[in-house]
């Protein structure tokens, strides 16, 4: 019943809660974040580099590769009509990737303020320490003060 008891406990806590909270928004803020990245950012940066020739949604490093002539069945064609195809295959899909670190860079950027917001705002909320609390000096100096005006004037 120990075990029970101690997972009961940790289960319930606030913090645990709260992560399962923040997964859960995480998982549908990564959604919009997509979404920006693929609807919104990635069309006019294709635009613009499509001008070079560089495509992100199909950017990858290919391999020119020959194989025969297919029909609609997938047999090769033999006969009339029948030689060799020449086609560049992806062997590295890297655009997808720059679309992934754009998606993560915002994602970082947007935890960044969002963090950057709770920290102010707690600050806010608990106050500043007054300037008076700040100025006083701590016990053990006060003691040690008392002592060396104790010294000199003996």
């Amino acid at each position: 019943m120990g075990l029970v008891k101690e997972f009961k406990e940790f289960a319930l806590k606030g913090s645990v809660i709260d992560l399962a909270v923040g997964v859960v928004i995480g998982g549908a803020f990564s959604g919009i974040v997509k979404s920006l990245v693929d609807n919104i950012i990635m069309p006019p940066i294709n635009l613009l580099t499509a001008r070079s020739g560089v495509n992100f949604k199909e950017a990858a490093v290919k391999i020119t590769t020959e194989s025969p002539k297919l029909d609609d069945a997938g047999k090769v064609i033999e006969g009339e009509g029948a030689g060799m195809v020449v086609q560049k295959y992806p062997i590295l899909n890297y655009g997808p990737f720059v679309q992934t670190v754009f998606e993560f860079l915002l994602i970082a950027l947007a935890l960044f303020v969002a963090i950057k917001l709770i920290n102010a705002a707690r600050k806010h909320m608990e106050g500043e320490p007054e300037e008076e609390e700040a100025a006083k000096p701590s016990e053990d100096i006060l003691l040690l003060r008392e002592i060396r005006d104790s010294l000199q004037k003996n």
